[in-house]
């Protein structure tokens, strides 16, 4: 008989939760009757941009690197990412007593790569445009003797990260609709799974920049389709692929997939910071920007949003949001 349980249920999730407690923030969620009226819907932000590291990956790298056993934990991570599961890793080893390795591409934000190094990690760069960030990290795990944690192609992972939609049902009830930022897919695939698993008429909507449409694209043709690494202001969601195990649940979980431009991305930034008095990066922006454009079409009557993060120093958020409305 074939077993059809998920690779991440929701008994997962709320493993997951009990782990990180004391570990990851309980992040704030906020309303604005300003943001109701213009999506003509009741909506709930989950604030992730409050999270420690500024990001939800904590929830998930800590989940993972828990599970290590001593013998693993005294010879040291490894993981590749953008920033925001680097600087996770990187807290996440600091907080267990051992050491992280990150893969870094080269054009990273400074900002995130210097908060990385400050956790204590040991970083090695990459053009992303040419160079085979999984293959280096290995790579590297095999010379040391390290244990990869990936950003999302990992079920502690997405278990995880399903954790900030779990918290966000709990305070706020049974939700419509719920939307997330989807680059590897851990986020929208443990979020999915959080919220379909308590109230499974719960609609899952995940928002892409309209340059790394991978997700929406493969979705359509019903499995995994590559497309170029993209050039998009929102660098988190800079994939060219989804991953094998995120694609297998989100196929599942998803009810739609919408995209932004970046000039949404960046006027939704604006409006979090002038509006909402928050700082959201690009890729933490890009569910309130499918909000205020209309890209996620009429919404049921309470709508979930997850804020992603808030990683952006002030010179880059100036020069992205600087310019006018």
């Amino acid at each position: 008989m074939t077993n059809t349980t998920p690779p991440v249920t929701l008994d997962d999730v709320r493993d997951a939760a009990a782990r990180i407690e004391g570990v990851a923030h309980r992040t704030p969620v906020l309303r604005s009757r300003t943001l109701d009226a213009l999506a003509g819907a009741e909506i709930h932000l989950k604030c992730e941009n409050f999270q420690r590291a500024g990001a939800f990956k904590i929830r998930g790298a800590y989940n993972a690197a828990s599970r290590l056993t001593p013998e693993q934990l005294s010879r040291g991570i490894a993981a590749y990412s953008s920033g925001n599961h680097a600087q996770a890793v990187a807290l996440a080893a600091r907080e267990l007593g051992t050491t992280a390795v990150i893969v870094m591409p080269e054009d990273a934000p400074p900002s995130k790569r210097t908060a990385t190094a400050d956790y204590g990690a040991e970083i090695v760069t990459y053009d992303r445009y040419t160079g085979d960030r999984v293959a280096l990290a290995e790579a590297l795990a095999a010379e040391r003797g390290l244990t990869v944690i990936p950003p999302y192609e990992h079920p502690h992972v997405i278990a995880g990260q399903g954790t900030s939609a779990l918290e966000l049902v709990e305070e706020v009830g049974e939700l419509d609709a719920l939307l997330a930022p989807v680059g590897g897919g851990g986020l929208i695939a443990g979020s999915g799974t959080a919220v379909k698993g308590l109230h499974p008429s719960t609609r899952v909507i995940g928002v892409e920049p309209e340059a790394g449409d991978d997700t929406r694209r493969s979705l359509r043709a019903g499995r995994r389709v590559s497309i170029p690494v993209p050039h998009t202001i929102a660098d988190g969601q800079a994939l060219h692929t989804p991953g094998e195990l995120t694609f297998s649940l989100n196929r599942r979980l998803l009810d739609d997939v919408v995209l932004v431009s970046d000039d949404e991305i960046r006027g939704a930034m604006r409006f979090a910071f002038e509006r909402l008095k928050i700082v959201l990066e690009p890729s933490g922006a890009t569910p309130l920007a499918a909000l205020l454009t209309g890209r996620a079409g009429r919404l049921p009557g309470r709508v979930g949003v997850i804020l992603s993060g808030g990683n952006i120093d002030a010179d880059r958020f100036t020069a992205l949001c600087g310019g006018g409305a």
